[in-house]
């Protein structure tokens, strides 16, 4: 029997941070905690989403691991799809193409980490690069 994981044992909690809305059913709450300086080698947060969202095909600057919270996910990564459960996680090289949707009827939550701190996206139909969690690096949307 699988049981829910843990959740992260974070130095800020959820409501001690702005939560970024990006749109279309699609938030993210950036967790940059007291041992995350300018010289750190991570940037982590959650991202929620509503059923029936995801995120447009886009890459990063730099690797992103994703960890599965709540939900039911598909990736999409360099064209192949993977179905994933909670407890399940994924990692994408940089410059990789890839999105999450949330394929369940509930609230989908990820627990991402990208390796750096000064991560862009490009979002591949446009070719537009955004720094990440920017004004504007939105890009949630309905998937149906």
């Amino acid at each position: 029997m699988r049981t829910q994981p843990a959740e992260p044992n974070l130095l800020i909690h959820p409501d001690e941070v702005e939560r970024f809305d990006r749109g279309g059913g699609v938030a993210t709450v950036p967790y940059i905690g007291r041992w995350n300086s300018g010289t750190a080698l991570v940037t982590t947060g959650q991202t929620v989403f509503q059923p029936g969202t995801g995120l447009p095909l886009h890459s990063h600057n730099v690797e992103e691991s994703v960890l599965i919270l709540e939900g039911e996910a598909t990736a999409e990564i360099d064209g192949d799809y993977f179905d994933l459960e909670v407890g399940q996680a994924t990692w994408v090289p940089a410059g990789v193409p890839h999105r999450f949707l949330n394929r369940g009827e509930g609230v989908m939550r990820i627990y991402w980490v990208y390796g750096g701190r000064d991560v862009t996206r490009t979002i591949t139909a446009t070719g537009e690069t955004f720094e990440h969690l920017s004004a504007n690096d939105k890009g949630g949307a309905p998937t149906s």
